[in-house]
């Protein structure tokens, strides 16, 4: 029986496989999850309908259960069309999911074709497909090592 809040068996088969240094995704329901992973990853589809899951649900039931060394958004550039004023309102609800978990990461956002890059890497070990609707909701995570 785990004691963490992730309990989806697939998710826990990947992550019990990473390592140091390995990637995982938590894609938003707009993210290309089909075409833009890298070569290694795997892709666990939790989009049941639009807004379920959420990001910020999924990121809360990681950071239960492996340790993580950053946390990446990705950046916005001025000139793309969905670009907003300012910073997305999903990522001060990361921010609280982080502090719950008692971490003190910053989110760092990647620009977004850099962050396209980084989740290509062969380090990059798994994909959760949301049905988040937040835009610019992507969150790209570096697993860390256990030292408990």
């Amino acid at each position: 029986m785990l004691k963490h809040q992730l309990i989806h068996p697939k998710i826990n088969e990947v992550l019990g496989r990473a390592g140091h240094h390995s990637t995982v995704l938590i894609a938003d329901g707009n993210y290309p999850a089909s075409t833009k992973r890298g070569p290694n990853a795997e892709l666990v589809c939790l989009n049941l309908s639009p807004g379920i899951v959420t990001v910020a649900q999924v990121l809360n039931a990681l950071l239960s259960a492996v340790p993580v060394d950053s946390i990446n958004t990705m950046g916005i550039p001025p000139d793309d069309p969905y670009a907003q004023k300012g910073e997305p309102p999903v990522w001060e609800e990361y921010r609280a999911v982080i502090k719950g978990a008692r971490l003190k990461l910053r989110l760092e956002p990647i620009q977004k074709w850099d962050f396209y890059e980084a989740v290509g890497a062969e380090d990059h070990v798994l994909t959760i497909q949301t049905g988040d609707q937040a835009l610019w909701a992507n969150v790209l995570l570096t697993l860390g090592c256990r030292t408990e």
